[in-house]
């Protein structure tokens, strides 16, 4: 994951966001990029998954009826031959029951002549009998000796008196290799009745009707009513064994169903029950071979997939970057404009109050201090000695101090306030917080508020803007002075970062910055004071620390109050 951080960073700069980057005011910047790439994305990408799952589904739908179709096109065409199969000789031993009479079939050579006649034309029979009513095989024409043998006792006998027709299971019996007995019945006048059975081979039924060109993963074969195998088949052993597969629900018409084996493998299978007799026909398909192309297919829609999603997404991060990039600098560009129409502003009106101010104050302190030299001399000319003397004198001096005092004042106020372009000198940076404290000497005075210094050792002085940096410090220390409650401490420290910069890091115990602030805290008209504060302070602030090279951040929890660290160049570039 760190990796993965560590190289989107690398190839898209707004993706990783640390906390120095939403500190720089960007936060906005941030959150249309985000915005950016998540609709984008969702408009870019939505379709195309929807579009590959649609094909998936298609895909695979058109791959099952792929699979599906040809065993229900040869389950229903073997069926259809099995049923014809079945129902001509039916029809031919009811056509000789009917045609010929009783007399002529117990005729043992027109019976012979007769079983040939439909070996050579229809083939598969194995040999044809005529039975009485009591069961007693009358006539026999075949290769076995099987004349006289009684069938009284057996099922079928009793169930072709009922049905009128039957077909048999396959079973190897007397002859000891896999037939089956198709038998008719016909009632003469007189109500009796006697059965023409033909024994025929199950060979033809493998080599005529199973023989259809299979896949080698398909098998067909036939299974009666018990599950019993009246075929080979490929897959589920000889004939007369058990099938392993459940015998499916009886239905007219071909069926197609999805199984599974004991090793969770699915399959198809087809079935279809065979009319008037006891078979099912069944076909079992594996989808080996056309899921090696259906696997194909999906690693193809999967790949096609995800290397479109990288491509988009790759454009999505590079389009939006250069979107927000280029935004971020436009807005940069607006709010250095706007920094400077307002900070012009400001220091006009500065500038004129600082005018208003001197010309208000310094006359009068002009007049106030050449009255009291006047009044200095008056009080010490030669000879003139009088009790007080001392004491006019030591007042005389307070006045002239005060004098001073207010004059350095404004002289200060109008060197602060006073635009100027940027002049590079030698500053010592603790004389130069301790005098921008001068302004607020009084304030800490009345508030209690006492400045803790924790100066580093070799503290190199720096050469920058002193009328720049003043304002710097002053705004900060101003805003932690909003910021405490009476009685409190700022701690002051002064640290060498390397040999190039050093770092005054101005620290309260005061209420701190929301973390959801924060991020905006450096944004012009961006203020926490609501109608006290224009919100042009720290964005001043920040404007001129980047203008002399430096670097600003700040550190802060509700309650636990909050840090601003100042970096400055040892010398200014």
């Amino acid at each position: 994951m760190i990796f993965f951080k560590r190289v989107l960073k690398k190839i898209f700069p707004f993706y990783i966001f640390d906390y120095t980057y939403q500190i720089e005011g960007k936060g906005r910047h941030r959150r249309l990029w985000k915005n950016v790439v998540i609709l984008t994305s969702f408009v870019s990408l939505t379709p195309l998954i929807i579009m590959t799952f649609v094909n998936y589904h298609q895909y695979k739908s058109a791959f099952e009826s792929e699979m599906i179709y040809p065993v229900s096109r040869i389950a229903s065409k073997t069926r259809q031959s099995l049923e014809s199969f079945l129902a001509e000789r039916r029809s031919v031993l009811n056509m000789i029951v009917r045609d010929r009479s009783f007399k002529e079939l117990d005729d043992p050579k027109k019976l012979t002549v007769l079983f040939r006649n439909l070996k050579e034309s229809f083939g598969g029979f194995v040999d044809l009998g005529l039975i009485d009513s009591e069961g007693n095989q009358r006539t026999y024409a075949g290769p076995y000796d099987l004349k006289g043998k009684n069938y009284k006792d057996q099922s079928w006998f009793h169930e072709v008196r009922i049905r009128g027709n039957f077909v048999s299971d396959v079973f190897m019996g007397y002859r000891n290799f896999p037939h089956f007995v198709i038998a008719v019945i016909h009632e003469n006048d007189e109500g009796g009745f006697y059965v023409l059975r033909a024994t025929i081979d199950m060979s033809i039924i493998n080599q005529e009707i199973l023989s259809f060109d299979l896949r080698p993963s398909s098998d067909a074969f036939l299974v009666n009513h018990n599950g019993v195998l009246q075929t080979r088949s490929r897959f589920f052993g000889n004939i007369l064994d058990t099938c392993n597969i459940k015998v499916p629900p009886f239905s007219s018409q071909t069926e197609i169903l999805k199984k599974y084996d004991k090793n969770n493998q699915s399959y198809i299978l087809g079935y279809a029950y065979i009319n008037q007799s006891p078979f099912i026909l069944m076909e079992v398909t594996k989808p080996e071979a056309h899921m090696s192309r259906w696997l194909s297919l999906k690693n193809n829609l999967i790949l096609f997939l995800s290397v479109s999603i990288i491509l988009i997404v790759i454009v999505i991060f590079w389009g939006s970057n250069y979107l927000v990039s280029h935004i971020r600098k436009a807005n940069i560009q607006r709010d250095k404009a706007l920094h400077n129409i307002e900070y012009t502003n400001k220091m006009a009106s500065i500038g004129r109050l600082a005018a208003g101010v001197a010309h208000e104050i310094n006359n009068p302190l002009a007049i106030i201090n050449e009255n009291a030299g006047l009044l200095h001399d008056l009080v010490n000319i030669p000879d003139n000695d009088f009790p007080g003397k001392v004491k006019y004198n030591k007042l005389i001096g307070s006045i002239t101090k005060s004098v001073d005092r207010c004059s350095t004042i404004t002289h200060r106020l109008l060197g602060f306030a006073k635009r100027i372009d940027t002049q590079i000198e030698r500053i010592d940076l603790e004389h130069l917080i301790k005098e921008v404290l001068g302004f607020l000497a009084k304030e800490s005075e009345i508030r209690n508020i006492s400045i803790k210094y924790n100066v580093e050792d070799n503290l190199p002085s720096i050469k920058s803007d002193k009328g720049q940096l003043q304002q710097v410090f002053l705004n900060i220390i101003n805003n932690s002075f909003e910021a405490i409650e009476d009685g409190s401490t700022i701690d002051i420290t002064f640290d060498v970062v390397n040999e190039d910069k050093v770092a005054v890091t101005i620290s309260d115990k005061g209420r701190g910055i929301p973390a959801k602030d924060l991020e905006r805290i450096f944004e012009p008209f961006f203020t926490t004071k609501n109608e006290k504060g224009t919100g042009l302070g720290l964005s001043i602030t920040y404007g001129i620390v980047e203008k002399l090279g430096g670097d600003i951040r700040v550190d802060s929890q509700v309650g636990k109050g909050t840090s601003f660290t100042v970096t400055l160049p040892v010398k200014k570039q």
